[in-house]
């Protein structure tokens, strides 16, 4: 039996989701961290020269692509560079990783659908038609990885959320100090999702593979998985869960998608179904207001 640590290429380090993945994925292996910080190794994913180049130095066994082009509004005026790094890159990753036989994870988002539906939860086969740059950029990422075919897992999210980076959460409780009444939509659903479920599970997933019993039928695990917590809610149910503990909560008020308007299009409806997840790995997140207690309820690591 093999028993030499794998070597575990994370991708982007310091973000929500990247600095949930550093800490739960060390006892996987050997965790080597990227980032275009000069706290790690560095990375730019807008220079797919660099992205071979790191790949080829690192010969990791799994590659964990936490890195993403998230600014959802500034997207649509940075079309170029959100497909460089949302479409182009996981593509290239893809063909670094099959080139070694390693596993690719990678993440992407309710946002690939248009949200047109209201009433049944999206699975991973559904017809994908995003509505923003943002959207069309990280269905790119997927359909790129899908087509070089190597060994992966794509993780499709929603509304993340967590005690790390920019993120609703925080904005919410920054407000919520500073004033008396909070405009929040709420005509768009979906469901909340902690990072830290998301690299928990992440990690329980990339486990299972590694075993005995499932390792060898991983070309028939490869695909997409929905990855987001359970019910759904609002913007505004949303913030006004999280202001509820403020010592003097502010009052929130739901408001209209076109009161509020924005440079990208959201869907009015992106709620995903976790089954796949659930029969295939035996893991399911929980309602997104447990969650959301448990996290309120630590304090941000020091």
């Amino acid at each position: 039996m093999n028993t030499t640590p794998k070597r575990i290429l994370l991708i982007s380090c310091t973000g929500q989701v990247g600095a949930e993945l550093w800490r739960c994925l060390q006892p996987l292996g050997q965790v080597i961290p990227v980032d275009r910080s000069d706290t790690a190794l560095r990375i730019e994913l807008t220079d797919h020269n660099v992205i071979r180049n790191v790949v080829r130095e690192v010969k990791p066994d799994i590659i964990v692509n936490a890195a993403a082009y998230t600014a959802v509004d500034t997207a649509e005026q940075e079309a170029d560079t959100a497909m460089a790094i949302n479409g182009i890159a996981p593509g290239i990753l893809a063909e670094e990783a099959k080139a070694i036989d390693a596993l690719l994870v990678h993440y992407s988002t309710d946002y690939v659908f248009n949200g047109k539906r209201s009433d049944k939860p999206y699975q991973e086969d559904d017809f994908c038609d995003p509505r923003s740059v943002y959207g069309a950029t990280k269905l790119a990422g997927d359909q790129a990885i899908q087509e070089v075919n190597c060994k992966h897992l794509i993780f499709r999210t929603s509304w993340v959320y967590g005690l790390y980076g920019k993120n609703f959460l925080l904005t919410m409780q920054r407000l919520a100090q500073e004033r008396d009444e909070l405009r929040i939509v709420g005509d768009q659903i979906g469901a909340p999702t902690w990072s830290r479920l998301i690299a928990d599970a992440t990690a329980q997933t990339i486990a299972q593979v590694q075993s005995s019993l499932l390792h060898a039928d991983m070309n028939k695990l490869s695909g997409v998985y929905n990855l987001s917590c359970g019910g759904q809610t609002t913007w505004c149910d949303f913030a006004k869960a999280i202001v509820q503990q403020s010592p003097n909560p502010p009052k929130v008020i739901p408001i209209t998608t076109d009161e509020y308007p924005a440079p990208a299009k959201r869907p009015a409806y992106s709620v995903l179904s976790g089954d796949k997840l659930a029969d295939t790995f035996g893991l399911r997140l929980p309602a997104w207001d447990t969650a959301l207690a448990v996290c309120l309820s630590r304090r941000k690591p020091v």
